[in-house]
């Protein structure tokens, strides 16, 4: 299950509970968040149009249908889900009163392409990923792109500008910010790496390669975090690899599916829920995932 582990000390990834099933049965499932209100997690099934809420029991019960090929998802700091819908090329959030709310859908006056992956910084910037993966009829709806490039994205905190921060990308996905939130990590699928920007008043700087994702086993790089330590965690060929702040590999998480994406949650965030394809598997983690907003202790959502 775990390769290239180091035994002792804080590299140490997994505890001894072995990988197990939370729920299966979907068609491909992403987009995982914990609502620690709620005690439950919720996740998309793009090409089933739906998003659905697992307990920790692995119940499973409807929660938003159609979900308009809704991919990844994030809290924000007021504990509302933010989410980015792959057939209406918008980013959207959830109210507290259970209404859905369009944060993004346009730039320069054209629909974006498909906005993929959001992370919420803890100042309420919001930065997404808009590759073309959902203007094709399994993930989305087939329909040219009316942008001339696959880029990355920051919605100011009050929601009144959107920045094109990056365009150079052939296929931008997961991303995430640092502990400290200096850095911003955008990792491309098409190129099987991860960039690493500096986000500043103006933009961002740098954005040059960090780390390179290969291996064995099916998968490549699509969803991607922090922990509580700052190693870094994305998905890649046979499961999900970790590295530490000097982008090198400490081991890969194996899974038997292609996995998609992830998220840590339970009451001490050291469960790690992995969306792999038909299955959410979890396991056991040695450090916890980051406690970094108010949505992240009290996420609890009506639609």
């Amino acid at each position: 299950m775990i390769v290239d582990q180091r035994a002792a000390g804080p590299a140490a990834i997994v505890a001894d509970a072995p990988l197990s099933v939370l729920a299966s049965g979907f068609e491909f499932c992403e987009g995982p968040v914990w609502l620690a209100g709620d005690r439950e997690l919720v996740i998309s099934d793009i090409p089933a149009d739906r998003m659905y809420r697992i307990s920790t029991t692995g119940s499973v019960r409807l929660f938003r249908a159609p979900s308009r090929k809704a991919n990844g998802s994030a809290l924000d700091t007021q504990g509302r889900l933010v989410t980015c819908e792959h057939a209406t090329s918008r980013v959207v959030r959830s109210e507290l009163d259970g209404t859905l709310r369009t944060l993004a859908d346009t730039y320069g006056g054209r629909a974006l392409n498909s906005p993929n992956d959001v992370v919420v910084a803890s100042d309420g910037t919001i930065y997404f990923t808009d590759p073309l993966y959902g203007r094709g009829a399994r993930y989305g709806v087939e329909r040219r792109a009316e942008l001339p490039w696959q880029g990355v994205y920051r919605l100011s905190p009050d929601e009144s500008r959107l920045e094109l921060l990056a365009d150079d990308f052939e296929g931008p996905n997961g991303l995430c910010l640092s502990l400290d939130e200096r850095h911003l990590f955008v990792n491309d699928t098409e190129r099987r790496h991860i960039r690493r920007f500096e986000p500043d008043s103006t933009g961002v700087t740098g954005g040059n390669v960090w780390a390179e994702i290969h291996g064995d086993g099916i998968g490549v790089p699509d969803g991607m975090k922090v922990d509580a330590a700052g190693r870094l965690f994305c998905t890649g060929p046979g499961g999900v690899h970790v590295l530490d702040e000097h982008a090198r590999l400490l081991g890969v998480i194996r899974v038997p599916e292609d996995p998609a994406n992830f998220t840590w949650g339970g009451d001490d965030r050291q469960t790690l829920f992995i969306c792999a394809t038909t299955t959410v598997y979890q396991i056991r983690t040695v450090v916890p995932g980051p406690d970094t907003t108010a949505g992240a202790k009290s996420g609890s959502i009506r639609r």
